[in-house]
């Protein structure tokens, strides 16, 4: 099903919402802090941060959750795939909700805030909106999603996936470096639950809203603390195998050579140059692998791992096909085959405009400068936005830092990401019908 775009339905003048004081939201950003610092501590291992889906970490992580969202009033359960769920008030099956969400899982070494602060910020805008003696005409639902990063199992979004029933069978088969399959954890994290239970409602789901760190330098550039997310980058990462012949490095001649290596050292120089040709297309290269290897042979085989972006499919199509053609000349000039291995395959997603006019609004109550932006990374608002109308609020990066260790965020931008969301569910609450008629295309 198609998502529906809420611009129409969310048209009506409004009064001013009357956002978070400043005040109130430096305590409660502080707490949402402290909060992100208790939960890093439940990790695999006792040296850095590292937290899989469907693992003890994990769970440990839920028990702290759920004890905060219980005391905010929330009613808590995990679902198949792990997510846990909060809700506040009509659970009905017919009452509209809002989710707001992000996720648990982290990569390996990871930072304290990538995914989490989401998951935080989304209980803490609900203890917000309680203080201030605010009935919203909606539910609330707030999700720690179980699987955004694809550690543990190599296939990422398995929470979100579930929400919106996208789950395959040759997901739940999926095995981690321990042969255990998705479908068995599961089981086992959380037994007796159905996949079909996970599955949001698109009828009386209002929207998704997630707040996640930029990842990236350019709200810092432009002294920005948070931005409005745009679309989120189509995404394509491939393997360019190249295949010549190996060979012995002192005995056979520089012409009779077919050096799959040189082939990929030639593909890489030539990536980035299509990316600095092609306006707002980012391509890397991130790793090669030469076979059989070594210092005096030539390379018969040679992998390349390459990953383009871009927030406009039709520049990520023509480079994908650029990228093809370049593959081919270089096989063809060198004696080489070359073949295309595709890993994940994903076209640009925009936010929902209705929903972003309010992010905007609710930007402009927190007095604020707007700044909008596209989402080179993927999230969870990828996986929903195609069924559920979605939005995404950036907070900014110190230093463009995110994946590591040092991974930042300043308070104050936690403080002014809280007066914008807080603002963004009082202006929904003010142009909410129980059942809007919406209408159009995202």
């Amino acid at each position: 099903m198609a998502a529906r775009d809420t611009a129409g339905a969310l048209a009506a003048p409004l009064p001013d919402p009357g956002p978070l004081d400043l005040d109130t939201a430096t305590q409660l950003a502080r707490r949402a802090l402290d909060r992100c610092d208790a939960l890093a501590a439940h990790s695999e291992h006792p040296d850095h941060l590292a937290r899989r889906c469907l693992t003890g970490a994990m769970a440990d992580a839920h028990a702290t959750l759920r004890g905060w969202m219980e005391q905010a009033g929330l009613t808590v359960e995990v679902d198949a795939i792990g997510n846990l769920r909060g809700v506040i008030g009509s659970t009905g099956p017919d009452e509209p909700r809002l989710v707001i969400g992000s996720h648990l899982d982290t990569i390996r070494d990871a930072g304290k805030y990538d995914g989490p602060l989401g998951v935080v910020l989304g209980l803490t805008m609900v203890e917000a909106i309680r203080e201030l003696g605010i009935e919203l005409p909606y539910a609330v639902e707030v999700v720690g999603f179980s699987d955004e990063e694809g550690v543990r199992f190599g296939r990422p979004f398995l929470g979100s996936l579930a929400l919106v029933g996208k789950l395959k069978p040759a997901d739940l088969a999926l095995t981690d470096d321990a042969g255990t399959t998705v479908a068995e954890a599961m089981d086992t994290f959380a037994p007796g639950r159905e996949l079909a239970d996970a599955r949001l409602d698109p009828e009386t789901t209002v929207g998704y809203l997630e707040l996640h760190i930029e990842q990236g330098p350019v709200l810092e550039s432009a002294g920005h603390p948070v931005g409005v997310v745009e679309a989120i980058a189509g995404h394509r990462w491939e393997t360019v195998h190249f295949t010549g012949e190996a060979g012995h490095a002192g005995t056979t001649p520089m012409d009779l050579r077919r050096d799959a290596m040189t082939a990929a050292a030639e593909l890489v120089l030539a990536v980035e140059d299509l990316a600095r040709r092609a306006d707002g297309l980012v391509a890397t290269v991130g790793d090669v692998t030469a076979r059989p290897g070594g210092n005096n042979v030539i390379a018969g085989r040679a992998a390349v791992e390459v990953d383009a972006r871009s927030a406009d499919a039709g520049v990520l199509e023509r480079a994908l096909l650029d990228l093809r053609a370049i593959a081919a000349d270089i096989a063809r000039r060198r004696g080489l085959t070359v073949e295309h291995e595709v890993h994940f395959d994903q076209a640009p997603v925009k936010m929902d405009a209705g929903l972003r006019a309010l992010l905007r609004e609710a930007v402009a109550d927190a007095g604020q400068a707007l700044h909008e932006l596209p989402s080179g990374a993927g999230h969870d608002a990828r996986i929903l936005a195609p069924t559920i109308p979605s939005a995404m609020l950036f907070l900014r990066s110190p230093g463009g830092l995110s994946h590591h260790p040092d991974e930042r965020v300043h308070a104050p931008d936690v403080a002014v990401a809280l007066r914008v969301a807080v603002a963004f569910l009082v202006r929904l609450a003010a142009r909410f019908e129980a059942r809007p008629e919406i209408t159009g295309q995202p």
